[in-house]
């Protein structure tokens, strides 16, 4: 088995997709360091093989508290084989209604916080000339989309430090990279994402209802990273095809951005600002 003996870290493991790859890793044989926010869900899932589970609790954008993190998950089994960032946040507002700290938390939560956990595991990793780096993006990291000004900024930022890092790494070290680029999974993600005044929206889209089921998902993950691959995309529908015509014919697909952009400007500007906008907003990508 390809996780079988590997020691694993998982960001956001406590639940959607991070929850879902952390199980099917301790169910394939694989050590795993479950990090995130709520212990009680940590432990809960390292409930299913707890000799080989390491919960390790922080908060991802505590810088301070990181370089203790790192020395706790290296020196628990003595390394970390595979790291993989999958702790974030999304977003459901327009630039128009929406506060500049909600800019600053998206980036420091989905962008910085898997580049200063990654730059700390690093070194570490070309010491040993060993390891494999997965950082967890979004189809909103290849597509600029409504309501997403600000998690489209932080997952494109994403996918471009860990693009890069693959140029400096991989040849050099023989370290592979692997962006990870779902599209809607069903997880809690639209109702923990974050408005326009940094609240959390409290519902979800019918989108992610009807999204990929995340144990799917989860495999085909960790099918990618098992087979090293660059890029990992799990998306069908509207989102696969997004990502193709994005390829192929990148004005066709700002015709349709634009024609939904103008869609909820209409909706904002008869509703009245601040006005919740209908569940089903978002036609495009998700999440």
């Amino acid at each position: 088995m390809a996780f079988e003996g590997k020691v694993v870290w998982v960001t956001g493991a406590s639940s959607g997709i991070g929850e879902a790859l952390s199980r099917q890793l301790l169910g394939r044989g694989a050590y795993v360091i479950l990090s995130g926010r709520q212990t009680d869900a940590l432990e809960r899932v390292a409930a299913n093989a707890p000799q080989r589970a390491l919960v390790l609790p922080f908060e991802a954008t505590n810088w301070d508290a990181l370089p203790d993190a790192v020395d706790k998950a290296w020196n628990w089994r003595g390394a970390v084989d595979i790291l993989v960032n999958n702790a974030g946040i999304s977003q459901r507002s327009l630039a128009i209604d929406t506060q500049l700290p909600v800019y600053r938390e998206l980036m420091e939560v989905d962008y910085l916080a898997p580049v200063a956990l990654t730059q700390l595991v690093l070194p570490r990793m070309i010491e040993r000339s060993l390891g494999h780096i997965a950082a967890v993006s979004s189809v909103a990291g290849k597509v600029g989309v409504p309501l997403r000004t600000g998690y489209c900024g932080a997952k494109h930022a994403v996918v471009g430090y860990f693009s890069a890092l693959r140029a400096e790494i991989e040849s050099a070290y023989g370290i592979p990279v692997t962006v990870i680029v779902p599209g809607s999974v069903k997880t809690r993600i639209a109702i923990n994402a974050v408005e326009g005044n940094g609240e959390r929206r409290g519902r979800s889209d019918p989108n992610i209802e009807r999204g990929i089921d995340v144990n799917i998902a989860a495999g085909n993950i960790l099918e990618g990273i098992a087979e090293r691959k660059k890029e990992v995309v799990v998306a069908d529908g509207i989102e696969g095809v997004a990502l193709q015509i994005m390829r192929d014919h990148p004005e066709k697909l700002y015709e349709m951005t634009s024609q939904e952009g103008a869609r909820l400007a209409n909706m904002r500007n008869n509703a009245g600002p601040g006005t919740a906008l209908d569940p089903d907003h978002s036609r495009l990508v998700q999440p």
